[in-house]
């Protein structure tokens, strides 16, 4: 069978299987985010928490809950990290220096999951699932909790409340992303990824040389890793390596599995507002920038430019043989477009397009289908965009499933995108304005740049992945990085929450012949124009100093 018609063979599979789940995984999370009654097991942690699970917060509470459930998840991490060398299971290794050890805190709390060490040579087992792994669940339940309140400002009048965070976040990982991932754990150890509690072997090679060969519990790492668009790896390689990702098809699994959750939530979203028409709109945008972006970035990497290049049909350099140009163009699109930053090939040995798509995809905030729960609130914001625009057209209010879109509630929109640009263009400025931070690149030139522009892109947006050229494991970078992710994690979700609040409070106006229907061709069309010119457009001339000029030249 030839590369192409592989290629096109396990896409086609990956759309069919998404669709297949669309309906009955929006439907179950529509289920539990409204659901009245509590599990016994969650009921007992209400208790033990001391949590109401029947009374429901102000936007204002939730956000407090989600800020210092958050803030006692990185004191906790980074005190774990600090003091593994006194842990079982720590594998002889010493504790992270401080800064190393903030950055990764913020990381794996934030969703980001940037990595500046190599885990099999950094972190003993204890931390990689008592710390790592727990937060991979929890960081992303805390995204789809936020949605949750989002699409309940739509769905509720006259109220100031939004739902109970601590409920939200306990259902979520009981009864969606723990099931799903015990269930694909035991298929990917089926499928050769490796699941024990030992440390390192030594063995010898064909060579004759000695070869320390690490074990660990990665299996269970690796779903939630892919499911909760977390993208830490349990090795330094990440899902280029053997251990994590060992064949074709659990390359084909990770990537259904980095998109599932997101690409559901648009049937969450319909379902619960009441017209599932609304789902299949957004869905639709986000479809067709994630088929858009595949097809853009395996071309580049298909059709390279170079004499040597050219002749080897290919741009293989940084990638596996296992899985070909094909298979990495996906799994790097798919990991782009979430925030997972998982990687099953070097993203710095993309060509200049092909790296310039992996950009641009982070850039437009990752909402195509985006992180899990941020994906569709990014999404969700910039259709409330689409519709003040298109309201401002026609010289009527502008409405949104029957809330109206006045000042306050474009203010937190606008704040909520000009956020993380502000956060990425700043932070690549300064550090090209450092010489000391200048002199870490690897890379001179438009790549040198783009290495730059990626790091701070990746961790405004909470994506994780890296160019690697450069060397960010410094006291700067990983401070600067660092407040990048939190800046980039917890700022929208402040705007959210209080657009949430403010859309609760209205009392629903109907539906007139000036109101834009949001179900239709037209929307759809206007909201996919909305997100590539306010912004795509944003980021352009960044991208003319990096991959465009790379490529040019």
């Amino acid at each position: 069978m030839s590369s192409t018609l592989a290629g096109w063979l396990q896409a086609l599979a990956l759309v069919g299987a998404l669709a297949l789940c669309y309906r009955p995984l929006g439907d179950y999370i529509a289920h539990l985010l409204t659901s009245a009654k509590h599990l016994r097991v969650e009921r007992g942690l209400y208790k033990v928490v001391g949590v109401d699970g029947d009374a429901d917060q102000r936007w204002t509470a939730y956000l407090r809950s989600v800020l210092a459930f958050s803030a006692l998840s990185v004191l906790f991490l980074y005190g774990l990290i600090r003091v593994q060398n006194h842990l079982m299971l720590s594998l002889g290794f010493p504790p992270m220096a401080p800064h190393q050890a903030w950055n990764t805190a913020i990381s794996f709390v934030t969703n980001t999951n940037w990595q500046s060490y190599s885990g099999e040579a950094a972190l003993g087992h204890v931390v990689q699932m008592a710390g790592l792994a727990v937060q991979n669940f929890v960081s992303a339940a805390v995204g789809i909790a936020v949605v949750a309140t989002l699409i309940r400002g739509f769905t509720r009048s006259k109220t100031d409340r939004v739902g109970n965070f601590w409920v939200d976040l306990t259902r979520i990982c009981l009864r969606l992303l723990l099931p799903i991932s015990i269930v694909f754990a035991v298929v990917l150890v089926a499928n050769g990824v490796i699941q024990n509690f030992h440390g390192f072997h030594d063995l010898t090679t064909l060579g004759g040389d000695t070869q320390s060969i690490p074990g660990g519990p990665v299996a269970s790492q690796e779903v939630i890793k892919e499911l909760g668009t977390n993208g830490g790896g349990f090795f330094n390689a990440n899902s280029a390596h053997p251990f994590e990702n060992p064949n074709g098809f659990t390359n084909w699994l990770e990537i259904f599995l980095l998109l599932v959750i997101s690409f559901s939530l648009p049937r969450t979203f319909g379902k619960m507002v009441g017209d599932n028409r609304q789902g299949y709109a957004i869905v639709s945008v986000m479809g067709l920038f994630w088929v858009g972006s595949a097809a853009l970035l395996t071309f580049f990497e298909t059709h390279p430019a170079g004499t040597a290049l050219k002749a080897a049909g290919a741009a293989m350099e940084g990638k596996e043989q296992r899985f070909g140009e094909w298979a990495t163009a996906l799994f790097a699109s798919s990991t782009t477009l979430t925030s997972t930053g998982a990687v099953d090939g070097m993203h710095d040995s993309l060509t200049p397009g092909g790296g310039g798509v992996a950009l641009v995809d982070m850039m437009l905030g990752e909402i195509a289908p985006g992180g899990t729960g941020s994906g569709l609130y990014g999404m969700l914001i910039l259709a409330i965009v689409t519709v003040f625009i298109a309201g401002l057209m026609v010289g009527r209010t502008p409405e949104y499933l029957g809330k109206k879109l006045g000042g306050r509630e474009m203010k937190f929109a606008s704040l909520y995108i000009l956020t993380t640009p502000a956060i990425v263009l700043i932070g690549t400025g300064v550090a090209m304005a450092l010489p000391g931070e200048r002199a870490g690149m690897l890379n001179s030139g438009a790549h040198g740049f783009s290495e730059v522009l990626y790091a701070f892109t990746s961790a405004g947006n909470n994506n994780g992945s890296a160019f690697a050229g450069i060397t960010v494991n410094t006291a700067w970078y990983d401070t600067a990085l660092g407040l990048a992710m939190v800046f980039g994690r917890f700022l929208p979700i402040i705007f959210v929450l209080a657009l949430a609040g403010s859309l609760a409070r209205q009392q629903p106006v109907p539906a007139s012949a000036g109101t834009l229907p949001t179900h239709k061709p037209l929307f759809i069309g206007l909201l996919s124009g909305v997100v590539l010119i306010v912004v795509g457009l944003t980021y352009f001339p960044a991208l003319a100093l990096g991959p465009i000029a790379e490529g040019l030249h």
